[in-house]
């Protein structure tokens, strides 16, 4: 649980509103990571974008090559998501 204040999932609006719906569509759910921005929708709209273009975007590196890379890192800075 983030001590990062939030927007509720069933209050946002708007852009918000349109980020969380997408989230949810494509996760199953609003992930912290994503939620602790929700004060800032373009800033959660342009991260979940960069994260789009880094994982999926055109690239020397493979999906599995990328994956492999974010599973270590974040191993390495002790996450566990």
């Amino acid at each position: 649980m983030s001590w990062i204040e939030r927007v509720p999932v069933d209050e946002a609006t708007g852009l918000l509103r349109r980020l969380f719906d997408a989230s949810v569509k494509r996760a199953g759910r609003v992930w912290n990571v994503t939620h602790v921005m929700s004060l800032n929708p373009p800033v959660m709209r342009d991260s979940v974008r960069l994260y789009g273009t880094i994982m999926f975007g055109e690239s020397p590196l493979g999906r599995g090559q990328r994956e492999m890379l974010a599973t270590v890192v974040s191993s390495e800075a002790g996450c566990r998501y």
